[in-house]
């Protein structure tokens, strides 16, 4: 398929839809000229197998904004990591197809979620990604 900036994504996981809406979402957010951007999504089933069902995904590009939505959680008690962008991860998101697959390899998987998401981010723009997958649940 083919987001709103033109990036071409092979599906080779359908359970992975959401993210595909997302990166217009984020897109078009971007386009009426928002500079600073939280998604929040229940993205990953492997956030919760690295975090537990108690604790929020944290991923940006913004160290700023990190800690603002860390000092946010912690005055409102909700439980909060923040996770790497592991630039290298990306290799598994390649396509012979496509600019990138939806999904990457099963290790990394909620990195490589992240990533997914950041490649629909501009570079001027503050943006961090919360998966929520286990919180939602508690």
């Amino acid at each position: 398929i083919t987001a709103m900036d033109g990036t071409t994504i092979e599906v080779n996981n359908t359970d992975a839809e959401g993210r595909l809406t997302l990166a217009d979402a984020l897109l078009y957010c971007q386009q009426q000229g928002v500079t600073e951007v939280v998604d929040i999504a229940t993205l990953t089933g492997a956030c919760m197998v690295a975090l537990g069902q108690d604790i929020t995904g944290m991923w940006s590009n913004s160290d700023d904004l990190a800690a603002s939505l860390d000092a946010s959680s912690k005055t409102a008690g909700e439980k909060l990591w923040r996770m790497p962008l592991e630039d290298a991860y990306f290799e598994g998101l390649k396509s012979e197809f496509a600019d990138m697959k939806n999904t990457g390899p099963r290790f990394g998987a909620a990195i490589t979620a992240a990533l997914f998401l950041q490649k629909f981010i501009h570079k001027e723009t503050n943006w961090a990604h919360l998966d929520i997958a286990g919180p939602a649940w508690a």
